[in-house]
């Protein structure tokens, strides 16, 4: 699945305390008002940019990175996952999926922050830490890393799948429904989990498994004799 499974995890626990950096920042006093900052500076930015052409493509993006796209996307991986009888890989993924939806409720209702004024699209929940951008890096990430063999080729698409997820995930500040900070926890918390899951479950079986299953040989080996 990784060809150098322990490389991977490390990158995704940066990728991880980078999100939650992120997530104490936004919620310190002390830093909460740099950030917003650097959010209404983003936001203007955005703003002053939009014009016609772009609000369609950053809409087309917003809705791809959405549930009517994301979710058969993910059932149709972890059908093939189950047909190719690749447990490890299925077990990985729906785990990246589970804790990645676990996590955005939950966040969104505790640090209950407002979404940017004048947004194009309309919303519900609260803004902080972007939804969207935590489901598109767990689907596009986990989907190349979970269904491709390791190569040039998952090389290429591992490269696209960023892409996506960045302009993605930057097209929710382009349409005023997030700010900057949103997706940039989002993004780190999605990529986290879906390196993350993956490295701890080849670990699991290419190290900690053969070891257990070596030490009870062993034992079994002393008992008899």
């Amino acid at each position: 699945m990784l060809v150098n499974h322990r490389r991977v995890g490390r990158f995704a626990l940066v990728a991880l305390l980078g999100g939650v950096v992120m997530l104490a920042l936004v919620a310190w006093d002390t830093t909460f008002p740099a950030v917003q900052e650097i959010d209404d500076a983003w936001n203007r930015l955005m703003t002053s940019l939009r014009v016609t052409p772009l609000v369609w493509l950053a809409e087309f993006f917003a809705f791809v990175g959405g549930v009517w796209i994301n979710w058969p996307l993910r059932v149709a991986a972890m059908a093939i996952l189950a047909v190719r009888r690749n447990w490890v890989q299925l077990g990985a993924f729906v785990l990246a999926i589970v804790t990645s939806e676990a996590l955005i409720g939950p966040l969104k209702a505790l640090y209950a922050r407002p979404r940017p004024p004048q947004g194009i699209l309309e919303t519900t929940s609260y803004s902080f830490p972007s939804g969207h951008a935590i489901a598109g890096a767990v689907t596009a990430v986990g989907l190349v890393i979970v269904l491709l063999p390791p190569g040039s080729k998952r090389w290429t698409w591992e490269v696209r799948a960023a892409i996506f997820a960045s302009l993605m995930a930057l097209s929710r500040t382009y349409l005023s429904v997030h700010w900057l900070s949103d997706v940039v926890t989002g993004a780190l918390l999605g990529v986290g989990l879906a390196l993350g899951w993956p490295a701890l479950f080849q670990e699991l079986r290419d190290v900690r498994l053969p070891r257990y299953r070596a030490r009870k040989r062993a034992h079994s080996g002393e008992v008899s004799s």
